[in-house]
């Protein structure tokens, strides 16, 4: 009985480490921001980041965040330039927007590597479903963006 209780303790430990681990994707909320090396203004500037682009929030302090972009970079940037929306930017060379989260399933759009498209919900497996800027709305391969 004590073998079986150990793995029940180690298993709701490790379903709420899981949990505390959800990774915290959200996009770029105004129309160019600056991303620093240190959080603060007077660190040196690395390069601007526009409008809708998804970062990763790695870390939080008073004011800024530490985010990771799609290319793997950290950086820190204002908390004021990062807002709730979600979006997703095509990282293949070119992404199938599909009418159902199916592979057979009819093109509805193509897009170029680095266009963002808002995130509307999980699909089934492999799949996400998305809105581009011009209306399309369909579903995406997981493997094609990035910000899931």
């Amino acid at each position: 009985m004590t073998i079986w209780r150990r793995a029940l303790v180690a298993l709701s430990l490790l379903s709420a480490a899981g949990a505390a681990l959800a990774i915290d994707y959200r996009s770029v909320s105004v129309p160019a921001a600056i991303l620093f090396d240190a959080p603060s203004l007077q660190g040196k500037k690395l390069y601007l980041i526009k409008a809708q682009t998804p970062v990763e929030v790695v870390v939080k302090l008073d004011g800024w965040f530490k985010v990771r972009d799609a290319e793997g970079t950290l950086a820190w940037i204002e908390s004021r330039s990062i807002g709730e929306r979600r979006t997703l930017v095509v990282t293949a060379s070119k992404a199938e927007v599909r009418q159902s989260d199916k592979p057979e399933s009819p093109v509805l759009a193509e897009l170029e590597k680095w266009v963002a498209v808002d995130f509307i919900e999980s699909a089934s497996p492999g799949w996400a479903k998305v809105r581009h800027r011009d209306g399309a709305t369909g579903f995406i391969r997981s493997t094609q963006v990035w910000g899931l």
